[in-house]
This record gives structure tokens, C-alpha cells and sequence, in this order.
């Protein structure tokens, strides 16, 4: 068996390439990226597939029988087309399985909308491809907001929109062994997963990340339009908008949703201060 992962040489696309070595050997995992030459270090078979060629995919993906399709980073109306070229070069190949990673989010109230609506015309798409199909919608990755501690401790506090909402964060190592799982398990066939762990506020997160890293840190809630201004003038107009919606949709509730982890993945996903710790683990190496 052939498994390809698109984007593979992505931070979530090595930590799916890692956990798929470990599970079936190298031998049996093949990385898609725009660019091989920057994919040499995953020590698998590598094939040169952009988005936006259909023709690239269609050679990238002979002789594959799974292909996990990653979600891409383009503007939203960008997306939908992109990811029906990878769709329609894996019937052309004939496989059987397509495994998408798609997002949770809110589909109607935010400025994260757009984005989250071209992934949900993408499920359409997989679920109508005629191949075995499995969806995993991601929670947020708890990675950011760790990366940010330095700046968090120079500035005291976290500070954003999300108020006293909930969010269920995970990891892209998570997320890694699962999307392993979805892809060689067919019991998961036609189903479409919230893939994420417990919900908590900003406020919960601070003091999380003050147990594990020992910042002095508070939560500072501000309004979506001062968020929104601040991210675009460090971020740009795209990102910046993208973010604040991300945030003001915490607020409102779309990332605190059930999650399947444990379906999905056959163990309880991991609690943040089991990621934090993880993560400061692999920080040392």
C-alpha cells in the first residue's frame, strides 16, 4: 500500500509523514510538496505537486492508493478550485481513499467564515468524489500560542477577543497520529470528525501556560474591532482579518464542540498540559 500526503513537508504534514513511518515503514509513504527540494529531510519517496496543477497531481499520485489532502493556505476562493485538482487526479488514478483535513469553525458570523465555508464546499467535494472518504475537522493548535510565551512574559498579559469563550485546542503531533489512524483503519469510512481536545477560556489557558512555563501572565480581554486593527497592523489585511475572526469566533462558541478524538484515534487525546509539557519537551531538543 501507497499512502501520499499532500503539503508533506508542512508542520502538519511532517507530523503525519512521521507518524505514518512509524506505523507502515517509508517505503510506503510518499510526500507531495510544491517544492522537493525542500522536502529532502522526511526520508520518503518525494513528488513535486502544486495546487494549482492538476496535471502535477495526476502524475504525483500514480501508483497511490490513500492520499491524505491538507487543507491549503491560499485566500478561500483560491482554495475550493485547488483542492478539487488534487480530488479529481485521485479518481483519475483510480484510489480509494481520500482523508481531508478540514477546521472547525463558525460558517455565517465572523471574518474566519469565508475560510471556514471553502472547506466545507471541500468535504462536499470528497464526500461526492466517489472514493472512500474520511474528514477530520481541526480544533486550533495550542503550538501558537506557546511559541508566543516570550512575547506574552515581555507583555504580561494574552490579549485578543475571545472573551470568556471556550476553545478546544490540539496539537499537529495529535492530529498527527490520528490522521495515521483515519487513514489506515476503513472502519472510519465515511465519517467526519472533530478532531480536538477539552475546551477551556483564555483565561484557563493563561494560567496553564504560568503552571508549565512559570510566566507571570494575566488575560486581557479587548473588543473584536480594537483586535482586529491591531493583528492587521502586525499581520496585514488578509491574516490580520483571518485571526480576529478565529478569535471572535472563540467568543461566540464555535470551538467548543464535541469532539471525536477518541473515535478517530482509538486513545483520549492528550490534555494541554500534557501538550505544553510535550512541547517544552521538544523545545530542549
Amino acid at each position: 500500500m501507497k499512502i501520499a500526503v499532500t503539503a508533506a513537508n508542512g508542520q502538519l504534514g511532517s507530523s503525519i509523514v512521521y507518524e505514518l513511518k512509524q506505523e507502515i515503514g517509508s517505503d510506503h509513504v510518499i510526500g507531495i510538496v510544491r517544492s522537493p527540494e525542500k522536502a529532502t529531510n522526511l526520508g520518503i519517496e518525494i513528488r513535486k505537486g502544486d495546487y494549482n496543477s492538476r496535471d502535477e497531481f495526476e502524475a504525483a499520485l500514480q501508483g497511490v492508493d490513500r492520499v491524505l489532502l491538507i487543507s491549503g493556505k491560499d485566500y478561500p476562493e483560491k482554495r475550493i478550485p485547488q483542492h478539487r485538482n488534487v480530488i479529481e487526479a485521485a479518481k483519475q488514478n483510480g484510489l480509494r481513499k481520500i482523508v481531508y483535513t478540514s477546521i472547525i469553525g463558525d460558517e455565517e458570523k465572523t471574518a474566519f467564515s469565508p475560510v471556514v465555508n471553502s472547506n466545507r464546499q471541500t468535504e462536499e467535494d470528497v464526500r461526492q468524489s466517489g472514493l472512500d472518504w474520511v474528514i477530520g475537522r481541526n480544533g486550533i493548535y495550542i503550538e501558537p500560542d506557546l511559541e508566543y510565551i516570550a512575547t506574552y512574559q515581555q507583555e504580561g498579559e494574552i490579549r485578543n477577543c475571545a472573551g470568556n469563550g471556550k476553545c478546544g485546542y490540539t496539537s499537529r503531533e495529535e492530529l498527527g497520529y490520528a490522521y495515521t489512524q483515519l487513514l489506515l483503519n476503513d472502519r472510519h469510512h465515511r465519517q467526519t470528525y472533530n478532531l480536538l481536545g477539552e475546551p477551556v477560556t483564555q483565561a484557563q489557558l493563561a494560567e496553564l501556560i504560568i503552571h508549565v512555563f512559570g510566566s507571570d501572565l494575566i488575560y486581557y480581554p479587548v473588543s473584536i474591532v480594537a483586535y482586529e486593527q491591531e493583528r492587521k497592523a502586525e499581520l496585514g489585511d488578509f491574516l490580520g482579518t483571518v485571526i480576529a475572526g478565529i478569535y471572535d469566533g472563540i467568543k461566540q462558541g464555535a470551538n467548543d464542540v464535541p469532539s471525536h478524538f477518541e473515535q478517530a484515534a482509538g486513545r483520549p487525546h492528550q490534555s494541554i498540559i500534557e501538550m505544553m509539557k510535550a512541547f517544552k519537551e521538544n523545545q530542549k531538543t
